[in-house]
């Protein structure tokens, strides 16, 4: 242990320096790291939601089931998309050509090749 005070008070000042310059360094990196997160976090909420007249479209059965089945999937489809309404409404046909009104939102996804291979 040194007893000189002199070199002491410089010792801890660099330490508590260092610290400083340490958590500063932590601060930016948790900044960035939570543009990185948050950025990540609204590609995969918003996805690809601009349908197009003509998009193969699969739909979400949201229906609650106690027991709906381990290989029961939970997507219906392939529809193709009729027409687009302002604030996500999108009107869907299936095969037969019967046509309805559903939610763009969460609701539906685009189907990348399987749905235009079956319409």
């Amino acid at each position: 242990m040194n007893l000189d005070m002199a070199t002491t008070k410089d010792l801890r000042f660099h330490q508590l320096h260092e610290l400083e310059e340490l958590r500063d360094h932590a601060y930016e990196h948790s900044h960035d790291y939570k543009a990185r997160t948050k950025a990540l976090h609204d590609r995969k909420l918003r996805g690809d939601k601009d349908f197009k007249c003509g998009d193969a479209v699969l739909l979400y059965n949201s229906r609650l089931r106690l027991f709906p089945g381990k290989l029961k999937s939970r997507w219906s489809g392939p529809y193709k998309v009729k027409e687009v309404f302002p604030y996500g409404t999108v009107e869907i046909e299936d095969k037969d050509g019967a046509s309805f009104k559903a939610r763009g939102g969460r609701s539906i996804e685009k189907e990348k090749k399987l749905a235009s291979r079956h319409l």
